[in-house]
Order: structure tokens, then C-alpha cells, then sequence
């Protein structure tokens, strides 16, 4: 049976461990603090003396650690992963790395006659030990069609992203798209919270509004991914006026709205350019021309996405 080894047991990594013992993987486990380990060694799990021996013993590798500094250590130090690398070893990067780390990854196992991904997870530490996780994963399509058995042990929704790095990016979208969201919610409800509302009685309403109900990347589904934004779902005109709304209110609170302010900005811009009539999404198109990318996918192949939800 394929042997697995797992490197790192804070909060997420010793649930996905857990999960990944409870389908009855033999098991290698280290952590700088083998008190860590003690539920998994309970459960069956050997402890492993250093990342080298983790390595040398299994086939398949998970590291689940905080960040750069902490990979660099554990798969390039003394007694690191790279010194028990061996023919056939997969390594998987459970963490949220840099492109440029999981690319050195990548390159050090093919050197070994093994292979890496970048695999970050979503689902924080509910979705670790509930097994209700997605595991994106970057590297090579027919070695993760044979791992994929392991990675659903310990998540719901593994899914093959593409080359190595394309996970990396695709987790450090979703996070920064989160943490700049909550930032835009905060000013949002503070100043609906000074212009006199109960916080869980605003939060009650706009739950139940358009926004509150649609998943947050399916937002751009209708005209941002598809390039489409002619004939209008709600007018640019329109929108601008309701957002130009908002911040005066905020501003009449003196409640400082300083992403909010930004939105604006980017709807005069695009008003500026004559789009009045379009789309009410269209200031996005601005961000596509600075970027200088080009994103206009299949209206059919968008739909087909948004047709498999589970």
C-alpha cells in the first residue's frame, strides 16, 4: 500500500494527517514539537526523527507548514526532505508558497527521479478535519490522477489546477480577493452602523439581497470572464449613481471609506470613457487594459463551470 509521509501537524496539517491514517495509509509523521503527533501515533502513525527519514520512507510526501522560511528548512536544510528524496517520491507543498519556491521544488525532485506540486488547501481548520476541503494542485497530470485516491482521504474537492505554480496563484487570488473584500465589508458597515442600523439587523437584510446570495467568484461569471458587457444586466449610469450615493452618505458621517472612494474613482473613469450604457461591471475592463491581459473565455464553457457545482 502506498506509504505516506506527513511533515508538519499544527492545526490543519494534523487533520488532514488524521483524515488521510483514518482511510488506513501507513504513515510516517514529524513535527518540531512531537507532542504534536501524539493522536496520530495513537491512531497507528510512526514517528519519523527528522524530515530526511519521512522522506526516505515513504512514496508519497505531504509538507503542511506556515510559509517560505519554514519549506526552505525542512525540504533544503540539514537532514531536510531533499536528503531522503528518492526515485518515484511525490512531494506535495500543502502550503500557501511562493510561485518561486514551489518551482525550485519542482525542479530539486526531478533531480531526484521524483516529483513535486504546489497543492495549497481551502477550507481553513473546520474543513481540515471535516474532510470538506479543496486541494488545488500544480504539477503533472498523470501523477496526480494516481495520487488522486490519497488527496480525496482528506478533501472533498481536489482538482489538477495545471503546471506547477498554477495552484500557488490560484490560492493567492482567492486570499487576497478575500482579505480585500473584508476590507471593503468593514467600510461598508461601519457606515451603515453610524448612519444608525443594528449591526445584526443590517447584516439580516443584506444577506438576503442580490450580493448576499450568489457566490462571490460567480459574480464575474456574466461578463467580466466572457468579455461581455453590451446589453446591460443594470446600466453603468445607473450603478454610479448608487455607489456615488453610498459615499456621500459615508462621507456625511465622516465615516473614512477609502476602498469605497477607489470604486468610485474607477466608475468616473469608466463614465469618462462613454460607457455610461453598458454594463454596470464594465469599469473591470479598465483593470484588464492596465494589466495588459486579454480575458475573454467560451460564454459555453463559463456555463458548464457554473452547470457542475456540487
Amino acid at each position: 500500500m502506498t506509504r505516506i509521509g506527513f511533515i508538519g501537524l499544527g492545526t490543519m496539517g494534523a487533520s488532514m494527517a488524521a483524515n488521510i491514517r483514518k482511510a488506513g495509509y501507513p504513515m510516517l509523521v514529524h513535527d518540531l514539537h512531537r507532542q504534536s503527533a501524539w493522536q496520530l501515533l495513537e491512531a497507528g502513525a510512526t514517528w519519523a526523527a527528522s524530515p530526511r527519514e519521512v522522506a526516505a520512507g515513504s512514496d508519497i510526501v505531504f509538507l503542511s507548514l506556515p510559509g517560505p522560511p519554514e519549506v526552505e528548512s525542512v525540504v533544503f536544510g540539514a537532514d531536510g526532505v531533499m536528503e531522503g528524496a528518492h526515485q518515484g517520491m511525490v512531494l506535495f507543498d500543502l502550503s500557501t508558497d511562493s510561485p518561486e519556491m514551489v518551482k525550485r521544488l519542482h525542479a530539486a525532485m526531478a533531480e531526484k527521479g521524483g516529483t513535486a506540486f504546489d497543492a495549497p488547501v481551502s477550507g481553513g481548520p473546520h474543513g481540515a478535519k471535516s474532510g470538506k476541503l479543496a486541494i488545488w494542485c500544480g504539477g503533472d497530470k498523470a501523477t496526480y490522477d494516481q495520487c488522486k485516491p490519497v488527496l480525496d482521504s482528506f478533501g472533498d474537492q481536489a482538482a489538477y489546477i495545471g503546471p506547477i505554480g498554477s495552484a500557488t496563484v490560484a490560492k493567492l487570488v482567492h486570499n487576497l480577493s478575500g482579505y480585500a473584500i473584508q476590507t471593503v465589508m468593514a467600510e461598508v458597515f461601519t457606515m451603515g452602523v453610524k448612519a444608525g442600523m443594528d449591526p445584526l439587523e443590517l447584516w439580516r437584510a443584506v444577506r438576503q439581497g442580490a450580493l448576499g446570495r450568489k457566490r462571490t467568484f460567480d459574480r464575474i461569471a456574466d461578463q467580466f470572464l466572457v468579455n461581455q458587457y453590451d446589453p446591460p444586466a443594470f446600466a453603468l449610469k445607473l450603478a454610479h449613481k448608487d455607489v456615488s450615493l453610498a459615499v456621500g452618505l459615508g462621507r456625511s458621517l465622516q465615516v473614512p471609506m477609502r476602498l469605497c472612494n477607489l470604486v468610485l474613482e474607477e466608475m468616473n473613469e469608466a463614465r469618462n470613457r462613454g460607457w455610461d450604457h453598458r454594463d454596470s461591471r464594465v469599469p473591470m475592463a479598465l483593470q484588464v487594459e492596465r494589466a495588459g491581459v486579454t480575458i475573454s473565455c467560451d460564454p459555453a464553457a463559463v456555463k458548464a463551470v457554473l452547470a457542475n457545482d456540487p
